[in-house]
């Protein structure tokens, strides 16, 4: 299906082809300074690993659950200057500053050749330190989101160590489904090196993928029980029911309702308390899902089963904000959003009296991006539907269906990759890929 580009007249797209500049040491103490600031009154501690005597170049993979990330990352990597991969909306009303900072400007869940190239200058031709992020979203649930199958590709093309920095408790201090509202959590990050240049050279891409997944893994309410954190704010459990939007009980979906410290379908009445130690207990009868990322995995699945059976699909009205550049937010109205399980995504409006169609299949994207309180359009959920030079953040009408949205991408993108490995191979049975 042939995709429209929206209309914007002589508006200009921010391009996000050009090439990185080298972080100025100026700007590398500044930024140091302003998130040491930042940190004051945190507690929060930093553990290197097999760290000793490695210098840039190097490639530096983040988990990602809120802004405090990169706070941490700056004093960490210090005082070596760091390119961040960033997306446009971190451009958002700053590019000139991102700019200077040397970052790499990325759409979400697009294929970007142009960023290799980035990526070899900053790693190649400035020898500095490269951080991505490759969760590429805020972690939903505190646990590992989908990496990418061509990450150790990228990693065995630049032939440089490999560090990774794993933060746990920043989740449960900010959790995505409830930033506004902070918790006393302290923070702990580890920085390792997992792959020396030598063992890069001599692994296969497919081997470095399984080493980052391994040294990429992390659950935060296993850590929060481990370390028996306990989290006493009265507002703890509010805002839960966005990432646990289906009922155990009665299968209801976009019923649940969270509020102080419980958690309730609307449907059946059925009531779960989350604890200090963030496990949750039902008021009446058995506890489904104590651990809340095994409720999160069970959604996933609920969601694979309608896959399979091909009664997924998904139509909606929805309210579309786009960003072509990174200055202001364009209002293109009202339009649809369609998902299923052959053409993928597809958005549907009017611009300027022209009409558009946004269309990514399937196979285009392994991931999709959500927010539960967009801070910069409007405090409700959306999708972002991303292409080489736009992105649109859709608000549809039906409430509390991002989640769900999110593990139809993943698992449709997982069903056609091995549809098309099969078809590749003659029919023969192919190893499922790891998430």
């Amino acid at each position: 299906m042939e995709s429209i580009d929206v209309n914007y007249g002589s508006l200009k797209r921010y391009d996000t082809t050009k090439p990185p500049l080298r972080q100025r040491k100026i700007f590398t103490a500044i930024l140091r300074v302003l998130c040491g600031m930042s940190m004051i009154g945190q507690e929060y501690r930093i553990e290197k690993i097999n760290m000793e005597g490695l210098k840039p170049p190097y490639i530096l993979l983040s988990n990602h659950m809120y802004f405090v990330d990169f706070h941490l990352c700056s004093i960490a990597t210090w005082p070596h200057s760091v390119n961040n991969i960033a997306t446009i909306d971190g451009y958002y009303r700053r590019p000139f500053i991102m700019e200077w900072l040397g970052c790499l400007c990325k759409r979400k869940f697009t294929t970007d050749m142009t960023l290799l190239r980035s990526v070899k200058k900053v790693l190649q031709e400035y020898g500095d330190i490269l951080c991505m992020y490759p969760e590429a979203r805020y972690s939903p649930i505190g646990t590992t989101a989908i990496l990418p199958d061509s990450l150790g590709k990228l990693v065995k093309k630049q032939g440089v160590p490999v560090v990774v920095l794993l933060h746990h408790g920043n989740y449960l201090h900010t959790p995505f489904w409830n930033y506004r509202r902070p918790r006393k959590v302290p923070l702990h990050t580890t920085m390792t090196q997992v792959l020396t240049a030598r063992e890069v050279e001599e692994k296969s891409a497919a081997e470095i993928g399984e080493i980052i997944r391994a040294a990429m893994d992390y659950d935060e309410y296993r850590w929060q029980r481990e370390q028996n954190i306990r989290i006493t704010e009265p507002f703890r459990a509010e805002g839960l029911h966005k990432v646990l939007y289906q009922c155990p009980r009665c299968l209801a979906e976009s019923k649940m309702e969270s509020r102080g410290t419980i958690l309730r379908c609307a449907a059946c009445g059925k009531e779960w308390e989350m604890d200090e130690l963030g496990v949750l207990h039902a008021k009446d009868g058995e506890t489904e899902f104590p651990h809340i990322p095994d409720w999160f995995e069970w959604e996933r699945s609920q969601v694979r089963s309608q896959l399979e059976a091909g009664t997924y699909r998904f139509e909606d009205e929805v309210e579309v904000f786009s960003l072509p550049n990174a200055w202001r937010f364009q209002k293109l109205g009202k339009a649809r959003l369609i998902h299923d399980m052959e053409e993928g995504f597809i958005v549907e409006g009017e611009h300027n009296g022209h009409p558009y169609r946004v269309h990514r299949p399937p196979l285009g994207m392994y991931g999709l991006h959500i927010e539960y309180d967009y801070c910069y359009v409007r405090p409700d959920d959306c999708v972002d539907i991303s292409t080489d030079n736009d992105s649109l953040y859709c608000y549809p009408v039906k409430q509390n269906v991002v989640t769900k949205l999110a593990f139809a991408t993943e698992e449709l993108y997982k069903m056609k990759r091995a549809e098309r490995k099969l078809a590749r191979t003659g029919g023969r049975p192919v190893s499922p890929q790891p998430r």
